[in-house]
């Protein structure tokens, strides 16, 4: 049995806490699995794992075996993505995370581009509008709108978003239309549920910032569902533009304070640091900057759901 094999599930088995979890990432049988630790138990004469049927725990034997380990297997993954780098093609599963509209109309049409290009890739692509950690998570890549605040990943940005203020025609005939940011306070608010600012609303107009922190009369966590309330009438949403552009632009929404200014978005793709990047993970986020990217981008990128969400990982 190959003793680096082995290693590699053992430190698996550690990481995902039972053997059932390490065979089903690896697709391999859970009696495989059990063998190659036991293996590694006979061969250095040690118990390594304490097996109950509840849980597993490591010894002190498994303890010190695994610290002295880890930095072998690092190097042999670094080894082998060097070796993917000097072969220049990008091949492989690549993990990748998105907001659901955003990834609905339109990171599937830039991935249908990106497989006729890579057709050795296999994406796995998936949309939840949460924000996922990519590294406790396995994601190699994540698109995200908002700031980052995770100083251990790397974010490449690829368009800048404008909040907008806006509601139907209709609404406005009923309730009203805001002149200043404090009469939101009596106005029915769409709010979406993983803003990073909570349930305020930011605005600024001559170096004065105004905070309203709004009731919402309706939260979501999809930013299209909040899009369709709007459109119905059922009150004021504040949205990134690539939302909302096309109806504002349509005259199915109604802009609203537009003396006041939002500080703006910018749509990244993140992924974990590491020194030697992936061709895979390079070259699809260099496919995302060359498709989004620009001054351009807010355009291409009209009427998608991605949101301004908070980017800790």
């Amino acid at each position: 049995m190959d003793t680096v094999t082995a290693m590699q599930t053992f430190a698996k088995v550690i990481e995902l806490g039972s053997f059932a979890a390490a065979a089903e990432k690896a697709g391999l049988a859970r009696s495989v699995v059990t063998r190659q630790v036991a293996f590694l138990e006979q061969k250095y004469g040690v118990r390594l794992l304490n097996r109950t049927t509840r849980k597993l725990s490591l010894t002190d034997a498994g303890r010190a075996f695994l610290e002295r380990i880890r930095p072998i297997l690092g190097d042999l993954a670094e080894l082998d993505l060097a070796l993917q780098v000097q072969g220049r093609q990008p091949t492989g599963r690549l993990r990748v995370s998105a907001p659901v509209s955003f990834g609905v109309l339109n990171l599937g049409p830039a991935i249908a581009e990106y497989l006729a290009a890579y057709p050795q890739v296999v994406i796995d692509l998936d949309l939840n509008d949460r924000v996922v950690d990519l590294v406790e998570e396995g994601y190699d890549v994540a698109v995200r709108i908002g700031p980052l605040h995770d100083s251990s990943l790397v974010a490449r940005p690829l368009a800048p978003q404008q909040l907008v203020v806006c509601a139907a025609p209709a609404y406005l005939k009923r309730h009203g239309t805001p002149r200043e940011p404090e009469a939101l306070r009596q106005h029915r608010c769409l709010h979406y549920s993983y803003a990073s600012t909570g349930n305020d609303w930011h605005f600024e107009r001559d170096g004065h910032v105004h905070v309203i922190r709004i009731t919402p009369a309706f939260r979501a966590n999809n930013g299209d569902v909040l899009r369709t309330a709007a459109l119905a009438g059922h009150g004021i949403i504040l949205q990134p533009d690539f939302l909302v552009g096309e109806d504002v632009r349509a005259g199915r929404l109604v802009p609203l304070l537009t003396d006041y200014r939002h500080t703006p978005l910018t749509m990244v793709a993140v992924y974990p640091h590491r020194r030697l990047l992936s061709p895979k993970v390079r070259s699809f986020v260099e496919h995302l900057e060359a498709r989004f990217g620009g001054a351009s981008g807010s355009s291409r990128a009209s009427r998608n759901g991605a949101q301004p969400v908070e980017s800790d990982s």
